[in-house]
């Protein structure tokens, strides 16, 4: 009679706080225990980004978004702020999406729901990621004398051969963190400005926290720390293939691209707010205690090798937060490249976030024998919105050769891997061409255009294996010549409202002057014709002056934010 009273009471319990429409049924079921509670509060108020032109550059796209976002989250937290800190609870606010993470009580928790603000109070789920297999100790064959095989398959070094590298684009990592003062990555790390260490604005810890998930209340990082860590290895990984590099062999895609990074796992145990959390810095890095964020920062692609998945929990309430993410980090001129996950080559298995999103640009595995991995999610994207081909396109994920945190080469295996392929060919595409700086829609379109097509021997209903785009291949295998190709056959059309620098004298006879409007700190180049990085760095002041005196003579282009690109002449 006891367990009957207890039941019925327990029904009555979740009728109720189903009633208020405002609650995650997974977070009902957590509230069933007395005890503090992760969750996601997400806000009704969404950004309004009418008067956005996609003819705008990058650093002006970034700066806009930014301004809404944070309008936006400033006005309609604010009440719920005040009742947490009266609370004492602590809490993490975002703009990236209108949304905070907290730690309540049940209480708590129904006390909000009935807020006008507020839209839903989901449960911020702890993940488990699945990493890849892994050989640590590739054998030579398996490595190849210079290339590769993932880089020849790809026809980087036709595009190499060209004198384009990734010079003047930066790429990010979200993963379990990065080791920057390895061989492969150190002189590439935004943050080495020859020599001169700075990681604010270049990496931010998103992991504050020991996950419940890890078996170890040590890491070997620790928290919020301060210079780039990586305490599994495969952010290092990850990043490597992006755009690392060693004497004796090539394996980066872009290795002379910038990288920085956020570490939004703690050893592969992650959460939609720390992922949340990293999508923020990227949007506009900021200092570490994340004041001061600045759009100009941003990177060019974000490789995300990592996903929340539903078998280890992810509450399904937070899809249309983290697809908000996605899609605002594309307004603002940033790719947001996905790996599709290992869930095996057989239909409708690519089911999580972020690969299932229409915005993201998902990423499957191929092997050295051009077919499919084995372990490479397949579309249809059948449980988000409206049924959709995924993934995009496809890498090399099988046997790919990167860098650890210990110097050491290993070859694993996963879409983590193919992922970073294409985030590579964004930044031979943006520098082969800098007016693609911020064109997310026309860099993707080359990339799918470009693509060598490949057909499945297997229908996912409701298309065929041979079509073109097909749930295995997508458009296809990414393929860096002919995508470089195309890339510098566009033509853009740039706002002429947008930020400029004023370069004199020029022709410069031992100096040049930069002038421009504002002052906030920007990451600018000089290359010379062939493509050579001159110099890379910071520049905070409006007027900045460069010694040219020991130049040799010729033509030289300056890159300022944004992928504006003006040339100057160097005389005696």
């Amino acid at each position: 009679m006891i367990s009957r009273t207890l039941a019925i009471l327990v029904l009555v319990f979740l009728g109720a706080l189903a009633s208020t429409g405002q609650i995650s049924s997974m977070l009902q079921q957590r509230m069933l225990r007395d005890e503090s509670i992760p969750v996601l509060v997400e806000f009704r108020e969404q950004a309004d980004f009418t008067g956005w032109k996609s003819s705008w550059t990058k650093n002006r796209k970034a700066a806009f978004v930014l301004e809404r976002l944070q309008s936006v989250a400033l006005r309609s937290q604010s009440a719920v702020r005040r009742k947490l800190e009266v609370w004492k609870a602590p809490y993490l606010s975002f703009y990236v999406v209108n949304a905070l993470r907290a730690e309540l009580s049940p209480q708590q928790i129904r006390d909000l729901a009935g807020h006008p603000e507020i839209i839903q109070i989901a449960y911020d789920s702890p993940q488990s990621f699945d990493f890849p297999t892994r050989d640590e100790q590739p054998s030579l064959a398996a490595r190849g004398p210079e290339f590769t095989w993932g880089l020849e398959r790809m026809g980087v070094p036709e595009v190499w051969d060209q004198g384009i590298r990734g010079q003047n684009v930066v790429v990010a990592d979200a993963d379990t963190g990065i080791r920057w003062d390895i061989p492969a990555l150190r002189s590439q790390y935004r943050g080495n400005q020859g020599g001169v260490i700075e990681h604010r604005y270049n990496w931010y810890d998103a992991v504050h926290t020991i996950s419940p998930l890890s078996n170890n209340p040590n890491n070997p990082c620790g928290l919020d720390v301060r210079e780039p860590c990586d305490d599994h290895g495969h952010g290092t990984h990850t990043t490597g293939t992006m755009a690392g590099s060693i004497p004796d062999l090539n394996f980066g895609v872009a290795p002379d691209a910038s990288w920085v990074g956020c570490r939004n796992m703690e050893r592969g145990n992650g959460a939609p707010s720390t992922y949340l959390e990293c999508f923020e810095f990227f949007l506009a890095p900021f200092d570490f205690d994340r004041s001061k964020p600045q759009p100009s920062l941003a990177p060019h692609v974000i490789n995300n090798s990592w996903y929340c998945s539903l078998e280890e929990g992810c509450d399904t309430s937070v899809f249309p937060a983290m697809e908000r993410a996605v899609l605002n980090l594309r307004i603002s001129g940033v790719v947001v490249v996905v790996s599709a996950g290992n869930d095996g080559a057989s239909c409708s298995t690519l089911n999580h976030v972020p690969a299932i999103y229409d915005k993201s640009f998902t990423v499957g595995s191929m092997r050295k024998d051009d077919s499919i991995s084995s372990f490479s999610s397949n579309g249809p994207v059948v449980n988000y919105g409206p049924v959709r081909i995924k993934p995009n396109v496809v890498a090399p994920g099988s046997d790919v050769v990167s860098m650890l945190p210990d110097s050491s080469l290993a070859s694993w295996s996963g879409t983590s891997m193919a992922g970073p392929h294409a985030a590579g060919l964004v930044a031979l595409i943006i520098s082969a061409n800098p007016a693609l700086a911020g064109q997310v829609e026309e860099i993707e379109s080359i990339i799918e255009r470009s693509a060598v097509q490949r057909t499945a021997n297997f229908d996912c209903y409701p298309s065929s294996g041979t079509d073109i785009p097909n749930n295995t291949f997508g458009h296809g295998v990414i393929h860096a010549g002919e995508a470089v190709r195309l890339a510098k056959n566009y033509v853009g059309n740039v706002d002429p409202g947008d930020e400029r620098w004023i370069l004199h004298p020029n022709p410069s006879s031992g100096y040049l002057v930069f002038e421009r409007e504002v002052d906030d700190p920007v990451l600018v180049s000089v290359h010379t014709s062939t493509g050579q990085v001159l110099l890379r760095e910071f520049v905070r002041e409006k007027r900045w002056v460069l010694e040219t005196a020991n130049w040799t003579k010729g033509l030289y282009f300056f890159s300022g934010p944004g992928g504006r690109v003006q040339p100057f002449v160097v005389v005696e």
